[in-house]
């Protein structure tokens, strides 16, 4: 699409950190130069105003990921897009059936009411919750993951959503204020949402993370 579009050798194209290095790539394969802009905290989709700020003449494309079933802030980006003569695109995430999507909603409610010394997700318009994610307080990355395997020796598969942002990563590093990027990668840790999940199954999410939550303390 980008190619199609024209943009190429020259150009730079402003995509997000957070999240996996394909949108990227992508961009460098027509020539283009990548340009990161943060995230907003709670969809952990392009910030619209980090967007704006990222912009330069040679800007001709902004690329919205749409992250753990929550949608990008498209309206705004395309504000932005109009008012700069900007090609805007979106990438969304693999979808399911509305069966699946309710069962995961019903889960993830399930754990909204439930968990303690955790941050749950907000669920804003439309989430479908691809992944249910939390944060965890404390001192970051040590304490998120000290958390993780304490919660996976309990017999609860878990997973960090995002090991480094793209912009510490080589071949994209770049210097550059992403401070909601880098906390995102430092404390967010998804739980298991998926429909095939018993009531047994939640409860064990539930206990797991509830013996451990009251040990984290956020720092000051």
């Amino acid at each position: 699409m980008l190619r199609a579009a024209g943009v190429g050798v020259g150009d730079e194209v402003v995509v997000p950190a957070f999240g996996n290095a394909e949108v990227a790539e992508a961009v460098a394969l027509t020539g283009a130069l990548p340009v990161f802009a943060d995230i907003d905290p709670e969809s952990y989709c392009l910030d619209t105003a980090s967007v704006e700020a990222a912009l330069t003449p040679r800007t001709a494309a902004v690329v919205a990921v749409h992250r753990f079933g929550r949608p990008a802030a498209m309206g705004p980006l395309r504000g932005v897009g109009q008012r700069h003569g900007l090609l805007v695109l979106e990438r969304g995430e693999s979808e399911t059936s509305y069966d699946e999507t309710a069962q995961r909603r019903q889960r993830a409610a399930y754990l909204d009411g439930r968990l303690r010394g955790v941050r749950t997700p907000d669920w804003g318009d439309g989430h479908t919750y691809q992944q249910y994610v939390v944060r965890v307080p404390g001192n970051g990355r040590p304490d998120r993951d000290a958390f993780a395997r304490a919660v996976r020796g309990r017999g609860v598969e878990c997973r960090v959503p995002v090991q480094t942002p793209v912009h510490r990563m080589p071949g994209f590093r770049r210097c550059v204020s992403l401070p909601e990027t880098e906390r995102a990668a430092d404390e967010t840790l998804a739980l298991p949402v998926d429909a095939s999940l018993t009531r047994r199954d939640m409860q064990r999410v539930v206990s797991a993370c509830n013996a451990l939550g009251g040990l984290l303390q956020p720092a000051y």
